[in-house]
């Protein structure tokens, strides 16, 4: 199984709103210091303020911020809310059109490592990916 890069993108923005804190990132910044375009940047940022976990400031001095507390973003939750679907066999999607769905086995074995898979990151928060502004090799804004 392999996460869209757009979730990597999501993890990876809300690190670095995170590790800013005192001050509101730009998707312009961000899409420097991670080199991916200024478009899937603000993609990821809509999505992630649709869902509550950005908050985006308009205006001229305007930028993003965490929406809620390190401490309070799962994620479990995060990930759930940028994926676009778990269906990592054809039985899991709709559709299916696999002929021997009815009798294997396979869908539960599956469904049971994908809920523990969700388990371990509902465990965990954006505090616990918390890294300091100089860990993403950008100078302090003056």
């Amino acid at each position: 199984m392999r996460l869209m890069s757009f979730t990597d993108y999501a993890l990876r923005l809300l690190m670095y709103a995170a590790a800013h804190e005192d001050r509101l990132i730009t998707i312009e910044e961000t899409s420097k210091v991670f080199n991916i375009s200024f478009g899937h940047v603000k993609k990821v940022a809509y999505t992630l303020a649709r869902a509550g976990y950005l908050k985006a400031v308009r205006g001229r001095s305007g930028g993003l911020t965490l929406a809620q507390p390190p401490e309070k973003i799962r994620l479990g939750d995060v990930i759930r809310a940028t994926e676009p679907d778990f269906a990592m066999v054809e039985c899991f999607a709709s559709g299916n059109q696999c002929i021997i769905t009815r009798y294997c086995r396979m869908r539960g074995i599956l469904h049971e490592g994908l809920d523990a898979f969700n388990a371990v990151l509902d465990k965990y928060t954006l505090a616990d990916l918390m890294l300091r502004p100089k860990d993403f090799g950008v100078r302090p804004a003056a």
